[in-house]
């Protein structure tokens, strides 16, 4: 143990640098995403438009995700193993959300809620409007930099949205 903390001359004080660090970087940040601002990304599982990810820097919140995803009409999102613990809240449309193989429906003003399971969850959303599109909120905590992005269960893409050519 002590070659290891040998490297590290006073790890309390490299806390106070982080702390120093991250006060400036909040004094830079953006306190209102503005939706209009945001250009839509077509990914692996449809079409988001981020506000919050561990990512955005320029965020003052960096520990929650928070995302729009739009669904077209009669289409259906990419398939994920993910650990679980995210919410949907359905902002338009109508459609169903597959959890390990059973079919759940919503419809506009329900909340999705992908379960927490020790080996993952499998799920996918699907449109069921052929003529209107769905609107998902989705939002979970930031497990991915306190726990690594697996989180002990896996995160894989199964299968692609339609949409995406990536």
């Amino acid at each position: 143990m002590a070659a290891t903390n040998a490297r590290h001359a006073d790890l309390l004080q490299s806390l106070f640098k982080r702390r120093d660090a991250e006060r400036e970087r909040m004094k830079k940040t953006i306190k209102v995403v503005k939706g209009k601002n945001l250009i839509p990304e077509t990914n692996a599982m449809g079409i988001y438009r981020w506000y919050l990810h561990p990512d955005i820097e320029t965020s003052a919140i960096r520990t929650i995700l928070f995302w729009t995803q739009e669904i077209p009409p009669g289409s259906h999102s990419g398939k994920q193993k993910h650990q679980g613990g995210r919410v949907h809240y359905v902002k338009e449309g109508k459609g169903y959300t597959e959890v390990d193989g059973v079919k759940h429906e919503w419809e506009k003003g329900d909340l999705i809620l992908i379960p927490i399971k020790p080996n993952g969850v499998v799920f996918q959303h699907f449109n069921t409007d052929a003529k209107n599109r769905a609107v998902l909120v989705g939002a979970e905590p930031n497990w991915y930099d306190a726990l690594g992005v697996d989180m002990g269960s896996g995160f894989e893409q199964l299968e692609n949205a339609p949409e995406y050519k990536g």
